[in-house]
């Protein structure tokens, strides 16, 4: 069973640690900013998504890190009670995907699903990928049939 780690959030400006189980990102504990001077200066959140219900990631504050660190680790062990390894591989799945999502995009190429498709349905009801030629094949007979019977036509290319 991984230990709980920490570590420091370089994409905030006050003090944050992330804290992971294995690889799977479950929490953080961070200075909180923007809030009245008389309130509790550190918050914490435990929990991940996906791979857990609405409702079953919690949050709170405390007046130190070390407060803050012990009420986090005390909430850990009930949202851990409740997961399976396949509510951590829901979160890797989606950080995986997420990660090639944006690879993606910094290349300059498209999502798969904004390409063009290259399915097609036939005049029988089936359908089939119009880039696989063995596949094209059985179908012509039945494309052809139908553009005679609706006299569609196709002209010469202009030249």
């Amino acid at each position: 069973m991984p230990a709980l780690t920490r570590r420091r959030s370089p994409d905030h400006s006050q003090e944050c640690w992330l804290i992971y189980y294995g690889d799977v990102q479950v929490g953080a504990i961070a200075e909180r900013t923007g809030d009245p001077h008389n309130t509790e200066p550190w918050e914490w959140r435990c929990g991940f998504y996906p791979g857990s219900r609405p409702g079953e990631c919690t949050s709170g504050t405390a007046e130190t890190f070390d407060e803050a660190r012990a009420d986090f680790e005390a909430v850990w062990k009930v949202f851990l009670s409740n997961r399976t390894e396949a509510d951590f591989q829901e979160w890797r799945d989606q950080r995986d995907w997420t990660a090639r999502k944006y690879a993606i995009w910094k290349a300059g190429e498209r999502m798969p699903s904004q390409r063009p498709s290259s399915i097609m349905r036939c005049a029988c009801g089936e359908t089939f990928d119009s880039h696989r030629p063995d596949e094209v094949l059985i179908h012509v007979p039945h494309i052809t049939a139908t553009q005679r019977a609706h006299e569609i036509r196709h002209t010469e290319p202009i030249r």
